[in-house]
């Protein structure tokens, strides 16, 4: 065999062990997934972020064909669970269904947490929000967010507003409320949405910012009024409820949303089916049927986008946690 030919020869074969280094490589990628996936949840069985991820389970499985399984792993805040997926392999069989509490982590639990919101993990998808409303009960009879900034104004600090807890996605929405708007009102925290509410209802309290999944059936019956929406666009469940916007103040938003993380590291092509399936997941009208019926919209925010989103809320958290001195390590 001559030089040449031999030479070519080898080439030859040098790009035959490429090639199928690469369809090796497609093939692993491309074809995920080929085991179950387990998605983690940081509370308990029956929650909104647990229905959440019960029903992306249900979808991804068709849609992918491999099962999705679904693992209650509650407590610390749900900081167990992130902690969990960000040192699980970055192979995109272990998933994080969070929600906007997982960039309050930060500004709360800094001494404890062994894991970045942010750079530990690779967002995916929102798949879903929960709009927020300032409610108020019967103590505050207002009709319009204007005439409640105005009997605010006039009696500084003498008004009202429960939340589920000192750091809460409420104590913190009301926070950028009173920023905003340069407001003062007095804070009482509860242990859970459910005596708040209650109190809200009894008068014992004169306002909330709540998810709308928490008030919508004591909206709906009248027992209390919700102002405005905290999101950029109004509600689909509360069509008739501007947004803060559309009501004067801009720039406020305090939607809380529902949404897919892997651990740092994973594949590209993983993440793609994965937002693909995601989107579709959102985009499917059982899908929004049934989120409906927990005070949710369907929404997807993708990629870069979601992790502008991360970076820009844990930067907001962690500056009202400082300022109000604000950790529960």
């Amino acid at each position: 065999m001559s030089a040449h030919r031999t030479h070519f020869a080898r080439l030859a074969l040098a790009g035959a062990v490429v090639l199928a280094l690469c369809t090796v490589v497609h093939a692993q990628t491309t074809s995920y997934p080929t085991k179950p996936v387990r998605l983690v949840v940081g509370f308990t069985a029956g929650g909104p972020t647990d229905v959440v991820a019960r029903a992306f389970a249900e979808f991804a499985a068709r849609m992918l064909g491999q099962p999705f399984v679904v693992d209650n792993k509650p407590g610390a805040n749900t900081i167990l669970a992130a902690e969990a997926v960000a040192s699980a392999p970055a192979d995109g069989y272990t998933l994080l269904v969070g929600a906007t509490n997982h960039t309050m982590i930060p500004a709360l639990y800094s001494a404890r947490v062994k894991f970045d919101a942010v750079k530990s993990f690779a967002p995916v998808c929102t798949v879903a929000i929960s709009p927020t409303v300032l409610v108020v009960g019967p103590a505050m009879k207002t009709p319009t967010l204007a005439a409640f900034l105005q009997q605010v104004k006039a009696a500084p600090g003498k008004h009202t507003y429960a939340t589920p807890g000192p750091g809460s996605s409420g104590h913190f929405a009301s926070e950028q409320f009173t920023r905003l708007t340069g407001t003062s009102m007095t804070h009482i925290p509860y242990k859970g949405a459910t005596q708040a509410v209650t109190d809200l209802m009894g008068g014992q309290v004169d306002s909330s910012f709540a998810t709308l999944g928490s008030v919508l059936p004591q909206v709906q019956a009248g027992k209390l009024t919700a102002l405005v929406v905290a999101a950029p666009q109004r509600s689909k469940l509360l069509p008739q409820v501007p947004t803060f916007d559309e009501s004067g103040v801009k720039g406020f938003r305090a939607d809380a949303w529902y949404g897919l993380l892997a651990p740092a590291g994973t594949p590209s092509a993983v993440l793609a089916a994965l937002e693909k399936t995601a989107q579709a997941f959102a985009q499917a009208s059982a899908t929004q049927e049934k989120l409906r019926g927990l005070g949710l919209d369907a929404q997807s925010v993708c990629g870069p986008a979601f992790n502008t989103q991360l970076q820009r809320e844990v930067q907001g958290y962690s500056q009202i946690a400082k300022d109000l001195n604000l950790k529960l390590d």
